[in-house]
């Protein structure tokens, strides 16, 4: 594993873990009291919680896809979260064996899972750094045991910016953001999604107000906001747009159906 066994993986189940919280949202066992708690806190006051962790699982497919079969053979996933079914290798190496897929991720308990990781094709690759998205340069690095940064890259961070600030003297989330798309090749491509109050204003303040209370930082950003991600490149049709919009398929269309998910998503591509 890149750089893994280098980073001290200490297990903190006193605080709730977004991956974790994502984790019971999608029905998995990999999670604590604590995340449980809040999980059940937020749903209480936000109903498309679960319905939005399955939307963004379904666009990251989608996008992923889109971009293997535009050619798109090395992809990189920061906030990995736990493993589900089927994961991001999974749908790049189904459209092209030989992909390369690195997974990095903060949480320990992620770490534990990095062998479930890794069962990837024969032909293609697949590998896991322990990193903070903050941490670029340890990130990137490690990424860059395993991929060739100097060719296109696919970066997800997929249902992520919205737990990072946009304090210059913070998080920073588009600086950080545009450091990452600066150390892509031209020809990359970068996926995203974000919760935004735009759609559900009165239930994403509730739900901020439970994260945050909890110690989690959490952003909501408006459609404005969440665009700016992608300022100086060229997003794919059909542009930003709320998650089950994204290129749906039939059982997208047919969740639609069932209510709202607060999400935005976007697929851009540099120039």
């Amino acid at each position: 594993m890149s750089g893994s066994e280098s980073v001290p993986a200490r297990l903190d189940t006193s605080r709730p873990h977004p991956a974790r919280v994502y984790d019971w949202w999608l029905g998995g066992k990999d999670n604590y009291p604590v995340d449980e708690e809040l999980a059940r806190r937020i749903l209480a006051v936000d109903g498309t919680v679960l319905r939005g962790a399955r939307a963004n699982r379904r666009f990251m497919h989608r996008a992923v896809r889109t971009a293997a079969e535009a050619g798109i053979r090395q992809f990189l996933d920061i906030g990995t979260g736990i493993p589900t079914e089927p994961n991001l290798h999974q749908v790049a190496q189904g459209v092209a064996p030989e992909s390369k897929v690195v997974y990095a991720d903060n949480d320990p308990i992620v770490l534990r899972h990095a062998e479930a990781l890794l069962h990837g094709t024969a032909e293609g690759g697949t590998d896991y750094a322990h990193a903070d998205v903050r941490d670029i340069d340890a990130l990137l690095g490690r990424a860059g045991e395993s991929l060739d940064l100097t060719e296109p890259v696919a970066l997800s961070l997929v249902a992520l910016t919205h737990y990072l600030g946009d304090d210059p003297a913070g998080d920073d989330v588009y600086g950080l953001l545009q450091r990452y798309v600066a150390a892509l090749a031209p020809g990359s491509y970068l996926i995203l999604s974000q919760v935004t109050p735009d759609l559900s204003p009165e239930a994403i303040e509730k739900a901020a107000g439970q994260f945050r209370r909890s110690g989690t930082p959490f952003f909501p950003r408006s459609l404005a906001e969440f665009s700016r991600f992608f300022d100086g490149l060229e997003l794919l049709g059909p542009g930003v747009i709320p998650v089950y919009g994204w290129r749906p398929e039939p059982e997208d269309v047919a969740a639609q159906a069932e209510g709202i998910v607060p999400v935005y998503a976007g697929v851009a591509r540099k120039p």
